[in-house]
């Protein structure tokens, strides 16, 4: 880590170089000298923080020159932020300037004198350096790949196929504990699968809960996952949720007031009488399952508790009291250790002759745990195969500590050698990580953010700060290093989580080296010294959604990048805010749910009428346009760096305004219209050149016709209308957007009948229709659609039967039919109708709800065993079967 920290000071040092008549006499002569010295030692730093863990020497040494680089770098804002400082205008600013001066001679004199103490410190340093210089002999050979600073090929889909692809050898465990679990004894069992972290257990549980014959025996599942300091009513109301989710009925509202033994009961009393799958995954100590275990009835219905946990006698305890069993996950055996490595490391291919010696030597390392596996292979695959000693250099770096007995300080080890084979630039970048609680979802665009505002990300000519961020996200997925949380229908990673594992390793790293601080408790004692301090009480979280104004003063955050005011109350900004020259993200917009019509409102803000000297924002949302006018449309078109836009409130008199802005916008990556009433026309005819990298579209408002350019837009991949009326249908402009994988229409057709031809919407995923009123008949020919997998249709009162051809969507996974008239319900009941029932008979999961004036009870369609239809007054099942009640 002292690399990255003398890596990011020596960024900073060298705009100060740029005006040197603005560095004080004394001041420039130790920032150069601060310069050289550090220069001349970076190249070896890199070898020097692998080595540090295991050479205490090399470890003091190391310390020394980080915090060195710290104390440094604070000295340096300092003296910047005296260089930049606003004296104001007129006789005021004069007078004010005076004053600065004054007081400013004396901090540069303060200033210089603490660099020249860093540098006397600097030159015992470099002293104890000479002596240590035949320990980084290796640096010349390890450094070459790494200056270049190399970025891995995206392979993506890798990392997020990692669950189901890259753990091999539990085939077996698998079909063991699926038939534990439906043919097992009638009463509730407890099947607990143990093992050391990292060895999979949680990926066999999840392999077992989703399985096909599991999901077909039992109709109640929930998934709960545990942390060290888990708290009880939270865990329960979970329980709760879910239960009632699986059998489509409202979660009690009283359940947020209720104490733990008040949920215990409504828990078991609804599990009494009906067969149930629960999962506890990752239960750390044995209280955790008894304050859970009354609350789940050892009924005669043959239920079962699954439960991980890497505690050996809490798997033996939970399943011996309930007759259940233990599947203790054993290393992988070298066979399948050597089928996983060259998965991951060689993309399924075979191993070079010349680098099996070294590949059977981490193998044997890793000692068949996969998770070590894994991430050693993702430093290996990032190695030129030409390069051996690259690769002995990871093998050595293993060390003979790795042998010992304590099994997860070995995969600590491991995971270590992993954090230090990452380059310089991407090491802060992980450690950030650490300042998110256990078990977080990061955002993606949010990390994104936060790494730039620290300096994490490196300019690179040619790319956005935002690009280059995504190559570090990339190449971090790549080594295994963060995986995949959720992804959208077109495969973009939206949010991201650190392994435990990981994370336990960089929270000691932050600690040790003082990167950051976190609070966890609300009357914590904090260091003398913070560079960064993240608090986890949720106590303490403060809420933006009563702010209102914002103050003038801001304007003097000349720094600033991002400015997040959304569910906050604030409808304008201070003119002070054109002087943030390096904001980036301006963020200000609430919802507010619209009842009864399943949609949010968006309020933005009133926008600036030069908001075009805002020449660095990438984001703007959301701004109201009904008052500004054709004169503030055009400014928009000097944001010639926006790569996302939303605008609410629009007119269709602007329309010609903002179509002459959007064509300068070329880097317009989103587009969110949304008109000032319903029925107002968003007259976008005048586009001539949309942006071609335009991927994501909303439009909300009426539009006398499709726009001409949408079918030009080849980069499209998610496109949402809503309110457009129109009278032609819009599939024949939409069917032949060569990337487009996720569509919504609401309010969008007014005719009877919507066609999707053959060969139309080649890439689709997700379908949406929706309040369509006069839509009474959708047509599907063979071959539309062929990746389809979601399929939603929504209050269309009017349609009368399952759509034509559905039967020839084969990948087809999931439908859903909500709010729909009798006639279409009719139309799935096999006794009744079915002709038309076998239609969606192969989709695994179909979910259906009546139009509310019905208000009728409904139940699950025989046969379909993943169906779900409930009525939209009560959705409480009373039966299970075929007919009406």
């Amino acid at each position: 880590m002292a690399e990255s920290a003398v890596k990011f000071l020596l960024d900073k040092l060298a705009p100060l170089f740029e005006n040197e008549l603005q560095l004080l006499r004394g001041v420039r002569e130790e920032i150069l000298y601060l310069r050289g010295e550090l220069e001349r030692m970076t190249a070896f730093l890199r070898v020097a923080d692998a080595y540090e863990e295991s050479d205490a020497e090399l470890k003091v040494w190391v310390k020394q020159l980080r915090d060195i680089a710290h104390e440094s770098e604070d000295v340096l804002d300092e003296f910047t932020l005296l260089q930049a400082h606003d004296h104001g205008e007129g006789l005021y600013g004069s007078i004010h300037k005076l004053s600065c001066c004054i007081k400013n001679t004396k901090a540069r004199y303060r200033i210089a004198s603490e660099l020249r103490a860093i540098n006397s410190r600097i030159k015992k340093i470099s002293e104890v350096h000479k002596r240590l210089h035949h320990k980084f002999n290796m640096a010349e050979q390890g450094s070459s790949s790494k200056s270049a600073g190399y970025l891995l090929e995206d392979h993506r889909g890798d990392a997020l196929l990692l669950e189901k692809t890259d753990i091999v050898g539990i085939d077996e465990p698998i079909k063991q504990m699926v038939g534990r679990l439906v043919n097992g004894g009638c009463g509730r069992e407890v099947v607990s699968v143990a093992g050391m972290g990292g060895m999979g257990k949680t990926t066999l549980a999840k392999q077992v809960y989703d399985a096909a014959e599991v999901k077909k025996h039992f109709k109640l599942c929930a998934w709960i996952t545990f942390t060290q300091s888990f708290k009880l009513a939270e865990l329960l109301k979970d329980i709760v949720q879910q239960l009632h989710q699986a059998i489509r009925s409202p979660v009690p509202q009283e359940i947020n007031s209720m104490n733990t033994n008040q949920l215990k009961t409504i828990i078991k009393d609804f599990l009494q009488k009906r067969r149930y799958l629960i999962v506890l995954d990752d239960v750390w100590h044995l209280y955790g399952w008894d304050a859970l275990k009354y609350a789940l009835p050892n009924n005669i219905y043959g239920s079962r508790v699954i439960l991980t946990t890497r505690n050996a006698d809490i798997a033996s305890t939970t399943s011996t009291e309930s007759g259940g069993e233990v599947y203790t996950l054993e290393p992988l055996p070298p066979v399948e250790s050597w089928e996983l490595l060259c998965k991951k490391t060689f993309q399924g291919n075979s191993c070079p002759p010349h680098l099996e010696k070294i590949c059977n030597y981490v193998l044997r390392k890793c000692e068949g745990l996969p998770l070590a596996i894994v991430a050693i292979s993702g430093v290996l695959a990032a190695k030129d195969k030409r390069r051996i000693d690259e690769w002995e250099m990871v093998g050595h770096s293993l060390g003979a500590e790795i042998e010992g007995n304590d099994k997860l300080q070995d995969l600590k080890k491991v995971l270590s050698l992993s954090f230090n084979d990452l380059p310089y630039y991407l090491k802060s970048c992980f450690l950030y990580l650490s300042i998110f609680p256990e078990d977080h979802l990061i955002k993606h665009m949010r990390l994104i953010r936060l790494w730039m505002a620290e300096g994490f990300i490196e300019e690179k000519q040619g790319k956005t700060l935002e690009e280059v961020a995504e190559d570090y996200l990339n190449e971090l997925l790549n080594r295994s290093m963060i995986q995949a949380a959720e992804t959208t229908a077109d495969g973009r990673v939206t949010k991201f989580r650190i392994h435990d594992l990981f994370r336990e390793i960089i929270t000691s790293k932050t600690r040790s080296q003082n990167f950051a601080t976190i609070a966890k408790e609300q009357n914590v004692t904090l260091p003398a010294k913070i560079r960064r301090l993240s608090i986890h009480n949720t106590l303490q979280y403060v809420q933006t959604n009563r702010v209102k104004t914002i103050p003038r003063f801001i304007g003097k955050l000349q720094n600033l990048e991002t400015l997040d005011l959304k569910h906050s109350r604030v409808t304008e900004l201070p003119v002070e805010i054109l002087k943030l020259q390096h904001l980036r993200y301006l963020l200000v917009y609430r919802y507010e749910f619209v009842p009864y019509e399943d949609f949010h409102s968006t309020y933005g803000f009133k926008v600036l009428a030069k908001i075009g000297a805002l020449k660095s924002l990438q984001k703007l949302c959301f701004i109201e346009v009904n008052q500004g006018g054709s004169a503030l449309l055009r400014e928009l078109g000097k944001l010639v760096q926006l790569r996302r836009l939303g605008i609410v409130k629009m007119r269709k008199k602007d329309g010609k305004a903002l179509s002459s802005s959007i064509e300068k916008l070329s880097k317009l990556y989103a587009l969110s219209i949304t008109s000032v009433e319903e029925d107002e026309i968003i007259d976008l005819q005048h586009l001539c050149s949309p942006p071609l990298l335009l991927q994501h579209l909303y439009l909300r408002g009426r539009l006398e016709a499709l726009p001409h350019w949408i079918p030009s837009l080849h980069s499209l991949v998610k496109l949402y209308l809503k309110w457009s009326r129109l009278r032609d249908d819009p599939l024949a402009f939409l069917q032949y957007l060569p990337n487009l994988v996720h569509l919504e229409l609401c309010q969008v057709f007014e005719g009877d009948t919507l066609c999707f031809g053959a060969g139309g919407f080649k890439k689709l995923k997700h379908l949406c229709l929706d309040k369509s009123d006069e839509l009474r008949c959708i047509e599907m020919e063979v071959g539309t659609m062929p990746c389809i997998e979601n399929l939603i249709i929504r209050r269309c009162k009017s349609l009368e039967k399952v759509p034509s051809g559905i039967e020839h969507l084969i990948k087809l996974k999931l439908l859903k039919f909500f709010d729909m008239p009798e006639k279409l319900i009719k139309t799935l009941l096999p006794h009744q109708h079915g002709n038309d029932y076998w239609k969606v008979a192969h989709v695994p999961e179909v979910y259906v709800t009546y139009l509310r004036e019905f208000g009728w009870e409904v139940f699950s369609l025989e046969g379909l065993s993943e169906t779900q239809i409930s009525s939209q007054p009560s959705s409480v099942m009373k039966s299970i079967g075929t007919g009406w009640k």
